[in-house]
């Protein structure tokens, strides 16, 4: 499948045929969230590492060109679910400017800004179009209170691409808006331990203003450190907390990657929209990754969630809508709401106005195309309220767009398990970090999807 910055008419748009219940057990790929952290922290370390069950996708080749274009050297076997990563080579770009090339990878741009502004080194970031929409001014601010040299956003707007000419921080203490992207302060807790460089040896500190959203990432960011030797002190961070972190280097590891849990829910929702019964395995209720939180929200809305120390099963049961707080698995609201339509009652999400900062506005597009599936939404501040038709059964389809967005593509999709004549447009930008997708869809449910140009 070819990728593109847009979305592509010209590639192959696929219908999802509907059937009956789904059963079946699946293993996802590896996370893309702990995949490009372990990058960050391996990268960064002193001595080799070993990345196992990593995933292989464009968001987390856009890091490994990134990193190589630094010196480092990585090794990718396994079809890319083994990286071995060795830092000995690693090299600041301190004559001609670098420009690397981000596409529209959120966690590589804001990773790379903080690490390599704290590394040190001239570095230009760019990316798609879309990627020089997205907000990044506020780690760009944070990190202008502790450089030792300069960085701008050049977009209007204090957007991409960003431009960095540092010696590496030479402060201790900085302040971080927390209500856009946790992976703002996720860059700078990993980029923290970079700092060795400076003649400022006290821990560096990270204060949080305002709402910090999607908490359980930051959780994440930190056991990552700690798997590679750093140390980390989370301090009341649901108000105006701080995060310290000492300056000490990383160690090269060898580090095992967890199932992307976000993928996941699509799977976990397949079983309550068939009302089949789906086991993903790799994951429990104590996995890294808050998305396994996804399960709670499906058992408030009548499901059966069987879990265990290495799988959660869901079976699907009849759905009735709920008014729910996503802002911890904001990543999830697009595959809640697919399984929305077949609720009865509306349901309501809150909490995630950030969620129109993503690959695209995730509150906004996704109203629409849910309208062109006979729903009715209502947009608000902080999410949307969704109440499904009363006749879906006999609605005649759709055309949906995904707006080049691969968790548009992967949750529309899942409408096609239930109604007839549903064609998801550009079914390729999964690519960005689920690229089998679709060969897993059809493995799972049992039944091959229309492909057509």
């Amino acid at each position: 499948m070819n990728d593109s910055s847009s979305t592509n008419h010209a590639s192959p748009a696929v219908t999802v045929i509907p059937g009956g219940p789904v059963h079946g057990t699946i293993r996802p790929p590896g996370s893309k969230s702990l995949t490009n952290r372990a990058l960050i922290c391996a990268a960064m370390a002193e001595g080799a590492s070993k990345l196992t069950g990593a995933l292989s996708s464009e968001d987390t080749e856009v890091m490994i060109e990134a990193l190589r274009a630094i010196g480092v050297e990585i090794n990718v076997t396994d079809g890319g679910q083994t990286l071995l990563v060795d830092p000995a080579m690693r090299a600041r770009c301190d004559d001609e400017i670098a420009e690397l090339f981000i596409a529209n990878s959120g966690t590589s741009i804001r990773f790379l800004t903080a690490a390599l502004s704290a590394f040190g080194g001239r570095y230009r970031l760019v990316g798609v179009p879309r990627m020089h929409a997205r907000p990044i001014g506020d780690l760009v601010s944070a990190i202008s209170e502790v450089i030792d040299g300069t960085i701008n956003a050049e977009s209007t707007g204090g957007c991409p691409p960003v431009m960095i000419e540092s010696h590496g921080w030479s402060g201790s203490s900085m302040s971080v808006a927390g209500n856009v992207s946790s992976q703002f302060l996720s860059g700078l807790m990993m980029a923290a331990p970079l700092s060795l460089g400076s003649q400022n040896v006290a821990p560096i500190e990270l204060h949080v203003t305002g709402e910090l959203v999607s908490r359980p990432y930051i959780d994440m960011t930190a056991d990552v450190m700690e798997s590679f030797g750093g140390r980390v002190v989370l301090d009341d961070l649901s108000s105006q907390g701080k995060v310290v972190i000492e300056r000490r280097p990383y160690q090269g590891t060898d580090y095992s990657i967890e199932p992307d849990a976000s993928a996941a829910s699509y799977f976990w929702a397949i079983a309550a929209i068939t009302g089949g019964e789906v086991t993903v395995e790799g994951l429990s209720p104590s996995a890294m990754q808050g998305d396994v939180g996804f399960v709670d929200v499906l058992e408030k809305m009548g499901c059966v969630v069987k879990r265990r120390s290495d799988s959660i099963t869901v079976l699907g049961q009849p759905l009735h809508g709920v008014d729910i707080d996503m802002n911890s698995i904001s990543d999830t609201v697009q595959t809640l709401a697919v399984v929305a339509l077949f609720a009865t009652g509306p349901t309501r999400v809150r909490g995630v106005a950030h969620n129109r900062f993503k690959e695209t506005d995730r509150i906004g597009d996704l109203a629409c195309e849910l309208r062109k599936l006979g729903a009715l939404v209502e947009e608000h501040s902080d999410g949307l309220t969704i109440t499904p038709a009363s006749d879906w059964r006999s609605h005649a389809g759709a055309t949906l767009e995904t707006y080049h967005d691969h968790r548009m593509a992967m949750s529309l999709s899942l409408a096609g398990l239930k109604m007839r004549n549903v064609k998801i447009l550009d079914p390729a930008c999964t690519s960005k970090t689920y690229p089998e997708f679709f060969h897993d869809l059809e493995t799972l449910i049992g039944r091959s999807h229309h492909w057509a140009a």
